[in-house]
Order: C-alpha cells, then structure tokens, then sequence
C-alpha cells in the first residue's frame, strides 16, 4: 500500500491506474480505525478495481465546544490494519494540504434543509463542514464510488443530496452497521466510555429495537418518542434526540413504510449516535 501526504503525489499513483483501465472505490474516514472501517475497504473492493482510503480529522465539523482536539489520532496502526485490510492506496494530508488558504478563508458550503435538523439541530454546521470536506476529497480523488458507513445515517443522506446536486459522477454505495456482538454500533467514540458506561451504551440500539417494534404495531410515533427518551434517560443518558423519520429524513405519518428510527445521545463526556431502518410489516 502507497501512503501519500500530498495531493501531487496522490494524482500521480491515480494516473497511473486510470491508464491502466482501472476503477477506483474510495473510503474517506478519520482515523482510529476499527473493524467497521474495514469492512467499508472490503465492500470497496468488491466494486471497484483500486481502492484509495483517506485519513483527515477534519477541523470544520467540528463545533468550539466539541472534541476536535482529542479526537484519537492512530496514524501507525491505521496504516498497518489498511494494508492488511488489502488497501491499495491511503491519502493522509496535513491540514494545509486540504485548507490551502486556512479554515476561515476557505470556500464555504451548505446543503439546505437537511443539515438543519437531528443532529444539525445539535451541531450548528458541522454538516457544512462534512459536505465541504467531501467535496475536497472528491474532487482530490475524482473516485467512481465512495463507501459510507449506514451508521452516520444523517451523513449518508447529506453526501447523497450534495453528489447529486452537485453532479458528481461518484456512486455512493452505503454500507451496513457493524455492530458488537452485544448491539453496540462500532464506532472510533465508544472508547471514551469509561466503566460501566460500555454496557449503558447498549441500551441505544435496545431503544431503537422498541421503537422498531412499536411503529409496526401502529403506536403513534410522538408516544414511542417520548417513551425511548424516557428510557434512554432512566438509564443515565442525556438524549439529543429519538425520532422516527422517512428514508429521507422529513416526518412519516404511523404506519407508514420505509421509516428509519435514530438516537443520538450522551453518556457522561460520549456523544452517541445509532439508527436502524425498518419496514412496517
């Protein structure tokens, strides 16, 4: 696996597989890898020839109060489980390589409507700043396809909306939710839980398991809202929000098909999220 740092060296290794007829999957992540992420390099590879990752921490999603400082940075091992995982290449820019002219003085985006609400209600822009490094990454990758993780539901929805409205002839291929085998949803968070807080955690995907399974007996939606937020907080969480929403994010009516139940959550200093899609049946 070839690891570039710059965006002249990361183009020169793409020229190359182009001439030589291969597609490229590309994978954007954080970093402080884990099975989940490697599961999304394997689903890339099952669709494309060459598989590019990209590791950024990136600072405008970020809030002021948020943990941008301590996100867990592992650039070693990272770069160890992606070449076992069969990357083929892994872009790890420095800041200034992907904010040329700083993070006041770059170009600024906004997908409307849907970053406004869950956890856009929450994070005031932080999908701004999701959508603008997407944009980066895609134009620096130019990839066929892009994998992302189902887990980041509302995330999902807001790189689908801006690549088509932007007319970026990338595919977006979403990938399923791992999970331990306890239900909690893998995630680079889960190991800021100290003690007891792991096993807490479980109760997000058991709320979402209810509201499932409420929603298909017909149960008004604002009762089994209200009922998971009692839940989640009886259990110790200080609960963002626990919505039942359409595939596309706007409000079902009960009993309605294709819904998406989703929690985003607090357990002490861990900011949870969780989903889990559903049909009534």
């Amino acid at each position: 696996m070839q690891t570039h740092h710059t965006l002249a060296s990361l183009r020169a290794q793409l020229r190359q597989w182009r001439r030589d007829g291969a597609s490229i999957g590309f994978v954007p992540t954080m970093g402080n890898l884990h099975a989940g992420h490697y599961a999304l390099v394997e689903l890339a590879r099952r669709h494309a020839d060459k598989v590019v990752a990209s590791i950024f921490v990136n600072p405008t999603q970020f809030g002021p109060n948020e943990d941008y400082a301590r996100y867990p940075r592992t650039p070693e091992s990272d770069i160890n489980g992606l070449a076992e995982n069969r990357c083929d290449a892994l872009f790890l820019p420095p800041v200034e390589q992907m904010y040329p002219y700083g993070t006041i003085g770059c170009v600024q985006m906004h997908v409307p409507g849907i970053t406004d609400i869950l956890c856009g209600a929450h994070r005031p822009g932080h999908f701004n700043g999701v959508a603008q490094v997407v944009a980066r990454l895609f134009n620096m990758v130019q990839p066929d396809l892009a994998v992302f993780g189902r887990k980041d539901y509302q995330q999902l929805q807001v790189i689908r909306y801006m690549a088509r409205e932007m007319s970026f002839p990338v595919e977006i291929i979403p990938a399923p939710t791992l999970r331990e085998a306890d239900g909690l949803a893998m995630s680079s968070r889960n190991q800021y839980l100290q003690g007891d807080e792991r096993q807490t955690a479980t109760r997000i995907h058991q709320t979402l398991v209810f509201m499932r399974d409420a929603a298909r007996q017909g149960l008004p939606l604002p009762g089994i809202e209200d009922q998971a937020r009692e839940r989640l907080e009886a259990a110790g969480f200080s609960v963002d929000y626990a919505e039942i929403r359409r595939a596309d994010l706007s409000r079902p009516r009960s009993g309605e098909a294709g819904q998406v139940a989703l929690i985003a959550a607090r357990l002490g200093r861990t900011r949870l999220i969780d989903n889990l899609e559903f049909e009534n049946v």
